[in-house]
């Protein structure tokens, strides 16, 4: 991988070890699988780096667990030393497909449970791992990023608790509001964005795709997702639109105000693609509304793009949508638990993450800037050239 060159003159932290909860086994594994492969072609290149302690491995994944006892509680094993290594766990608190027994009682594994368990791995590695850093691609409670009134401030909370048991780094992806940082402004904390791999998954995917201002335009859900779909629009050249929610504040449902009605501003999406950007998908009634306006005002066909696919109320609403041809593709990324259902949907399309992520421990265990993958405006131009010639050719 041309992205690990500049690393082959640089000595790591420490050797590299990868504990990955049970909710991201599989993640995980592919996430070595390509760490594995970069350093043994780094060797055959730089012979000497073999004789770095650690530095090839068959494998980086250490064996860890959190079994449970009988009453629910549980309590975190780490199986292989972890002595003088630079450590990176990695947690998936959305994977609530695990199960565990509560006095004979299956219970479904929640954020708070995976939080836990997180907490229980870094307790067993802490005195004896050079340096922690935690990957929780969906940032705990990163949703009550903020206070209103007398509530709770839990994302705040949970960063501060990670740092107070030694977590040096904390690596995330498209975080709720970055801003969340300020509660560790002493401590590590980066949050990426997957616009490159969205990119390339629906070229991938979509092979009449078109990227120009008269076939394409890119649209921000509401408020909230405007600095997505602004570098979106721009890095792409093309227009972008925006919906703002009105809502109902006099009403609380389900913890949320709802939605009374979506507001367009933008140009004419008539005869164009358009791309709906935004973190996250959760009951998706809000994206699928959104999808169904620009549809009512033209547009050719839709595009949905979120880095993380929760869709805590089913997919029955999102088949009905693709049946009605209001949505033509929901790309997500694999940084999360999906039901397996969602894999063998028709319009579904995946973003995979996993070695952008390999890259980003690379760095990190070199501790080098990160600044070349926090932005991917040159590997988006290069993939943008790509297609330029592509369809000249076919033109």
């Amino acid at each position: 991988m041309s992205e690990y060159d500049n690393l082959e003159n640089i000595l790591p932290v420490g050797p590299l070890k990868i504990a990955a909860l049970e909710g991201c086994r599989e993640f995980g594994k592919t996430v070595d699988g390509y760490l594995t492969k970069s350093r043994q072609d780094a060797v055959k290149k730089h012979p000497s780096l073999a004789k770095l302690p650690g530095y090839v491995e068959d494998s980086y994944l250490l064996s860890c667990s959190c079994p449970r006892f009988g009453t629910g509680e549980g309590k975190g094993q780490i199986h292989d030393s972890v002595r003088g290594a630079d450590l990176y766990i990695l947690v998936d608190v959305c994977n609530y497909s695990l199960t565990y027994k509560v006095c004979g009682f299956e219970n479904h594994m929640s954020p708070d449970n995976h939080f836990q368990d997180l907490k229980r791995i870094i307790s067993a590695a802490t005195g004896k791992a050079k340096r922690i850093s935690v990957v929780m691609p969906f940032l705990y409670e990163g949703r009550q990023h903020k206070r209103t009134k007398r509530e709770s401030l839990d994302c705040s909370l949970a960063l501060q608790e990670l740092v107070d048991m030694g977590v040096s780094n904390i690596i995330t992806f498209d975080a709720h509001d970055p801003r969340v940082q300020n509660a560790i402004p002493l401590s590590g904390f980066d949050s990426f964005m997957p616009t490159y791999q969205f990119l390339k998954a629906l070229v991938d995917t979509v092979p009449d795709f078109r990227i120009d201002n008269d076939h394409l335009m890119v649209i921000s859900p509401d408020e909230g997702a405007m600095s997505r779909a602004v570098y979106f629009s721009s890095i792409l050249g093309v227009d972008m639109g925006m919906f703002y929610k009105r809502r109902d504040y006099s009403t609380v449902i389900n913890g949320r105000n709802p939605i009374v009605a979506h507001e367009f501003l933008g140009d004419s999406v008539e005869g164009k693609d358009v791309i709906i950007v935004d973190d996250m998908i959760s009951s998706g009634d809000s994206m699928l509304d959104v999808a169904k306006q620009v549809k009512s005002r033209g547009a050719k066909r839709v595009f949905v793009c979120t880095t993380f696919g929760l869709f805590t109320d089913g997919l029955e609403k999102f088949d009905e949508y693709y049946e009605k041809g209001y949505i033509t593709k929901v790309l997500t990324t694999n940084l999360n638990y999906r039901d397996p259902e969602l894999l063998s949907r028709p319009y579904y399309a995946e973003a995979d993450m996993t070695r952008f992520l390999a890259m980003i421990l690379e760095h990190l265990n070199h501790d080098v800037t990160l600044s070349t993958l926090e932005s991917p405006t040159n590997k988006i131009n290069d993939l943008l050239g790509t297609m330029r010639v592509l369809h000249s050719g076919k033109n």
